[in-house]
C-alpha cells in the first residue's frame, strides 16, 4: 500500500490582485495639528516631516491621502484613528475609498 497522493494544478487558475483601498484624513476645526502629526506617524508609519506636509495639506484642501492599502488593512487603520481620535477628544475622521 502506497502512500503517495497525486495532485492535479489548474493552470489556468486566474489569481488576481486583491483590491486596493486608499485612505484618507479628513480636516476637522477641532483636532489639533498636533494630534493629527501624531496619528500619522503612529497609524500610518510616516516620518515627522511627511507628517507635516499631509497635515497641512489635509488643513487647506479639506481631505489628503494616507496611504493605499488591501481592504483589511485599510478598515484596520480607519478604526485606529477613530480609537485614536476618541481616547483623545477630537472627531478627526478617517475614510476609505476603493482605487
Amino acid at each position: 500500500m502506497s502512500n503517495e497522493i497525486e495532485i492535479e494544478l489548474d493552470d489556468e487558475l486566474d489569481l488576481q490582485e486583491p483590491k486596493k483601498y486608499k485612505v484618507f484624513l479628513l480636516n476637522d476645526d477641532f483636532s489639533t495639528m498636533d494630534f493629527v502629526i501624531d496619528v500619522l506617524v503612529k497609524v500610518f508609519r510616516k516620518s515627522v516631516d511627511e507628517a507635516s506636509v499631509i497635515m497641512m495639506n489635509i488643513h487647506h484642501k479639506g481631505k489628503e491621502l494616507c496611504g493605499t492599502y488591501t481592504y483589511e488593512i485599510a478598515s484596520t487603520k480607519v478604526a485606529q484613528v477613530k480609537t485614536m481620535a476618541r481616547e483623545k477628544g477630537f472627531p478627526l475622521k478617517a475614510i476609505m475609498e476603493e482605487e
